[in-house]
C-alpha cells in the first residue's frame, strides 16, 4: 500500500493537478527531511508553535503571577529559570511570552507579503510608468534602515504590540515587492503568457492566475528567512519600551527589565535572549534548508 501511494505521489506524468501538488509537496519534504539543518530548523518552529498552543499546560505559574518574597531566585526545582524582580517565574513567561512571538511574525507575514508580492508582480507586469512609480516608492522605504523606520512609525502611532506589528510590516513588503517585479520580469514575455492573453485573459487574470503563484516559491524562501529579522525587531522595539507593554511577557520587555540585574542575576536577561536566539536560528536554519530545495537552479546543481 505505502509503495503503491509512493508511486502514486512521484509519477512523471500526473493525472490531476491535485496529483501534481501532492507529489511536489511530497518531493519538497523528502529534501528537506535530508538536510540536517532544515530539519533542526523547522523542529525548533514546531516546538515553538506547539508551546504556543498548549502553554496553560507548559507553564508552572501564571505569567503575570507576582510573589516579592520569591524575587530574583536563581533557576532551581521550583522555577526552572529562576524569577524576576518581581518574583513573577521566568519560564512561565517565556513560554506564554512564544503566543507573543508567533501572533508577530504570523501577522507581520500575513501584512507584509501579500501586499509586496502584488506590488512587486503588477510593476513587473505592466512596465512602464507604473513600474518607475511603485518602484520608486518601494525604493525610498529600501533606502531607509528597517529597525530607524520602524522607531519612527512606532513613535508616530503610539507604543503598543498592534503599532509594532503595524510598523514592522510598513517596513518589510519592500523587500518582497522587489523579488515579485525580478521573479515577474524573467517570465511576463514567456510563451505560455502570450497564449493566456490570446486566449482573452484580462490583466488581473494573468496577474491573479499565473504570475502570483509562480512567485510563490521564492516568497516563502524570502518570508521564512526575514522571520528572524522580525523577531529581532520586535525584540528590540519591546526593550526601548515601544512594543509590548507590560506587563505582557514579551521577550524584549523582558530582557529591557532584566539588563538592571545582569551581573548578579543574570538569568532574568539570559533566558528570554536564549529564547530569541533559538528561534530565530530556527527560521534560519529552515529558511536556508526551503532556498535550497526550491530554488530551480540549486536543483539543476544537484
Amino acid at each position: 500500500m505505502t509503495t503503491t501511494v509512493r508511486a502514486w505521489l512521484i509519477d512523471d506524468s500526473p493525472s490531476s493537478r491535485l496529483q501534481a501538488r501532492l507529489g511536489r509537496a511530497w518531493r519538497i519534504t523528502g529534501a528537506l527531511s535530508r538536510n540536517p539543518l532544515a530539519v533542526v530548523g523547522a523542529a525548533i518552529i514546531l516546538v515553538l508553535i506547539l508551546t504556543a498552543i498548549f502553554a496553560p499546560f507548559i507553564a508552572t505559574h501564571g505569567p503575570l503571577k507576582q510573589d516579592l518574597t520569591q524575587r530574583l531566585l536563581a533557576p532551581g526545582a521550583a522555577n526552572w529559570m529562576g524569577t524576576d524582580e518581581l518574583g513573577r517565574d521566568i519560564w512561565s513567561r517565556v513560554v506564554y511570552g512564544a503566543r507573543i512571538t508567533l501572533v508577530i511574525v504570523a501577522m507581520v507575514a500575513i501584512l507584509a507579503a501579500p501586499a509586496g508580492l502584488i506590488i512587486g508582480a503588477v510593476a513587473g507586469y505592466f512596465g512602464g510608468w507604473t513600474d518607475r512609480i511603485l518602484m520608486g516608492i518601494t525604493d525610498v522605504f529600501l533606502s531607509m534602515p528597517k529597525l530607524i523606520l520602524a522607531l519612527a512609525l512606532v513613535a508616530a502611532l503610539g507604543p503598543g504590540i498592534e503599532n509594532a506589528i503595524i510598523a514592522i510590516a510598513i517596513t518589510s513588503w519592500p523587500g518582497y515587492a522587489r523579488i515579485a517585479r525580478a521573479e515577474t520580469l524573467t517570465f511576463k514575455n514567456s510563451e505560455f503568457i502570450a497564449a493566456i492573453r490570446l486566449q482573452g485573459a484580462s490583466a488581473m487574470r494573468v496577474i491573479l492566475g499565473h504570475v502570483l503563484p509562480l512567485c510563490t516559491s521564492s516568497m516563502i524562501v524570502r518570508v521564512t528567512l526575514d522571520m528572524a529579522g522580525i523577531i529581532l525587531t520586535a525584540a528590540g522595539l519591546g526593550f526601548i519600551g515601544l512594543g509590548a507593554q507590560p506587563p505582557l511577557p514579551e521577550w524584549g520587555a523582558m530582557i529591557a527589565r532584566g539588563r538592571s540585574f545582569i551581573l548578579d542575576q543574570w538569568w532574568v536577561a539570559t533566558m528570554p535572549g536564549f529564547a530569541i536566539i533559538i528561534v530565530s536560528l530556527g527560521f534560519c536554519f529552515l529558511g536556508d534548508g526551503l532556498r535550497d530545495v526550491l530554488d530551480p537552479k540549486s536543483g539543476e546543481q544537484h
